[in-house]
């Protein structure tokens, strides 16, 4: 955690005038496009002409989303603009597999080395290219390389897959909900993909945890749980939280890209509360008291200084490699961008960092274990209140799902 803090003074700026542009030409970087970007629009947002080292490829969001690309984005900026490295982002003309390896191969045109792509969108292009492009080193994010069937998992020696155990963040997520003196918890998660199964379960499990340490009554805590079937902020995902505040829910944890956005807007209107997650979304919204976040500009150094620095990209490439509590990879924020005096811990009513500290060192070594995973029947991966409950052993928490 003391690295995450370190990392967060040298993307403070990035992050507080992020407008999707590298580095000015003179510092090993390009000059950005007039149009906010680093190319003109109609290339998708790169430009082979334009020439650079290291390429991040968005997926289907915006390189100030808030979430996935945004922070390893952020990543790739610190790195790349302490070292002097050229570096750019190209957003897909498309979202899909053939727009993302058009993407990659743009990428590689304009003199790529390294490409990050975020996400676990990127599992099947990165399969394909992988082989296609042996002498480029790739690192996926939150995902491993597949074809599109499933039907065959490889991890070429170019890349390196990473993982984050999203259950110990939710865990942390809920273990602090119910700290605070909250009763009547929400999950909202996108589409039922194991990293928003794993933020669930870990919800559940640090609710649990914590409900048991203040001698709570069996069933005391309430959890609704629910899954949107999809990433998107849209009237209807609004409409979902909305009723779940109208029956009692205290928070939601939105853990589905930007379906937050449609959780902060009910929020907001009924005076409620949202834990957001990937990134610190306190910016987005006052009804962020924390975020269960992922550390996606910290792996992306890592890796980045296995490869330019430390000659150890045998460490990451070939393998996947899951960043955790234990090595800076997952936690709820503890400082506040641009002001260092401030309490990230400020929107708790009764939680505190002492606490967080306390329990977060339980995550390191390893004396609290979160369940990541359970046994679904149902081939979409949508869970019954029957299935949470007997597969996390939870007594405290009385899940219902709709």
């Amino acid at each position: 955690m003391k690295k995450i803090l370190a990392l967060t003074l040298a993307i403070a700026m990035v992050a507080m005038s992020l407008v999707g542009c590298s580095a000015p030409a003179e510092n090993g970087g390009n000059a950005p496009a007039e149009n906010g970007g680093n190319a003109p629009a109609e290339n998708g947002g790169g430009s082979a002409s334009d020439g650079f080292e290291i390429a991040l490829i968005t997926d289907k969001g915006n390189i100030d989303d808030k979430s996935f690309n945004q922070g390893s984005w952020e990543g790739v900026v610190a790195f790349a603009e302490a070292e002097g490295i050229s570096h750019q982002y190209i957003k897909p003309e498309e979202a899909s597999d053939a727009g993302y390896l058009a993407a990659i191969d743009l990428a590689v045109t304009a003199g790529a080395k390294v490409v990050v792509t975020p996400g676990f969108l990127f599992e099947v292009p990165i399969y394909e290219a992988q082989t296609r492009y042996p002498d480029v080193k790739f690192i996926l994010l939150d995902g491993t390389p597949h074809t599109a069937d499933y039907a065959t998992f490889e991890t070429k020696e170019n890349v390196a897959s990473i993982l984050y155990s999203e259950e110990q963040s939710g865990y942390l997520a809920g273990y602090a909900a119910v700290m605070d003196g909250m009763t009547k918890l929400g999950f909202m998660g996108g589409m039922a993909v194991p990293a928003v199964q794993a933020f669930g379960y870990g919800y559940l499990q640090g609710a649990e945890d914590a409900a048991e340490e203040l001698g709570l009554a069996d069933g005391s805590i309430e959890a609704t749980y629910h899954y949107t079937g999809n990433f998107e902020e849209n009237d209807t995902n609004k409409a979902t939280a909305r009723t779940m505040f109208q029956e009692g829910t205290e928070v939601i944890f939105a853990c589905g890209g930007a379906v937050g956005k449609s959780v902060m807007s009910a929020a907001s209107e009924a005076d409620a509360k949202v834990i957001g997650v990937d990134v610190d979304q306190r910016y987005d919204s006052e009804t962020v008291m924390t975020s269960a976040t992922k550390g996606l500009a910290a792996s992306v150094v890592a890796v980045l200084e296995s490869i330019y620095k430390t000659d150890s990209w045998d460490t990451f490439g070939g393998k996947t490699t899951y960043f955790n509590a234990a090595n800076d990879g997952v936690g709820l924020p503890t400082t506040v961008i641009g002001d260092e005096n401030a309490d990230a811990f400020d929107r708790f009513e009764q939680f505190t960092m002492d606490q967080y500290e306390e329990i977060y060192a339980k995550l390191v070594d390893g004396s609290v274990e979160p369940q990541r995973t359970i046994e679904v029947a149902d081939a979409t991966g949508y869970a019954t209140a029957e299935e949470l409950t007997n597969s996390l052993g939870l007594v405290k928490v009385k899940v219902t799902t709709r």
